[in-house]
């Protein structure tokens, strides 16, 4: 089935994991029309340029997108739903993350740190803005996770309500933490809400050499034993993309940079539906809260 094209969605492919990729994914015999979203597009697309990848099998589209402004969210959202048409949304890949303490105010006003915007309040938001789309295409939607989610605080999630406020001043591996932890709350959320589609969390492994990575206050290094490439990080998180072996259970969602699936109780506090559907706020909800949309 090389010649039907695999129509995708993404985010943070820009550079590092996200980029290499979809560079991977550009040298397969399956055809993709990538919708990427990126901040500077101009530099995104000469990097994309730069691949030479086969256009007559493959087409990449680069769209503005600031995940920092929820209102570039949903412009980025309407365009590539317009580019789709009529076509299936074949794959939802959420790549895009940040790494910052919680000092300062919040991005346009909101009263949400910078980490958590990014890693999964503009992408929770944007996945409101495709759900119709998703669950008629029975699409698989991938989110890149960290295994930085069992660093949450005390390893108590209420720790969430202080630790990722704008101001808060929580360090950066704190704010990661609590971050990835929300951003796994909203995958069990889509995945209990859009039940015609896969969702599945990933972890990449430990990749020492993307930008993210390389923050002061991690220390990471390839002298680690178990530290990886980013080629070898793409693939880890590409394996999320093909796998058939998704487990029964719902809740089981989550594969790890060694291809196998983590058990439930490795990440059991996000179970809590409750919770789950504390941190993922309805469409409406962003826009009545969100101080960008009152401007």
């Amino acid at each position: 089935m090389a010649g039907i094209v695999k129509n995708v969605i993404a985010t943070g492919t820009s550079s590092g994991l996200g980029f290499e990729a979809i560079k991977q994914l550009l040298q397969q015999t399956q055809p993709h029309k990538f919708i990427l979203g990126a901040r500077d597009t101009a530099k995104a697309r000469a990097a994309y340029d730069d691949l030479k990848f086969d256009s007559s099998k493959h087409s990449v589209s680069i769209l503005p997108l600031d995940l920092l402004n929820l209102k570039s969210v949903r412009s980025f959202a309407t365009q590539a739903l317009t580019e789709l048409g009529q076509n299936k949304l074949d794959l939802l890949f959420l790549v895009a993350g940040s790494l910052n303490s919680a000092e300062g105010p919040g991005p346009r006003g909101s009263q949400w740190c910078e980490s958590y915007v990014t890693n999964h309040l503009s992408q929770h938001y944007l996945t409101h803005q495709l759900a119709e789309k998703l669950a008629a295409s029975k699409s698989r939607v991938v989110v890149v996770s960290s295994g930085a989610i069992r660093g949450v605080r005390g390893n108590d999630p209420s720790t969430l309500d202080i630790d990722l406020k704008a101001n808060s001043g929580a360090n950066a591996r704190v704010v990661y933490s609590a971050s990835k932890f929300a951003q796994l709350l909203g995958a069990h959320w889509w995945r209990r809400n859009l039940p015609t589609c896969k969702v599945v969390a990933v972890s990449p492994g430990l990749i020492p050499d993307t930008k993210l990575a390389k923050h002061p206050s991690l220390g990471l290094s390839m002298d680690m034993p178990d530290a990886k490439t980013v080629p070898e990080g793409a693939e880890n998180i590409l394996r999320a993309v093909t796998a058939e072996d998704i487990p029964a259970d719902p809740e089981q969602i989550f594969l790890t940079s060694w291809g196998e699936w983590w058990p439930k109780s490795v990440y059991e506090t996000s179970l809590d539906t409750a919770l789950q559907d504390k941190w993922c706020p309805s469409k409406e909800e962003i826009e009545s809260t969100e101080p960008i949309f009152q401007e």
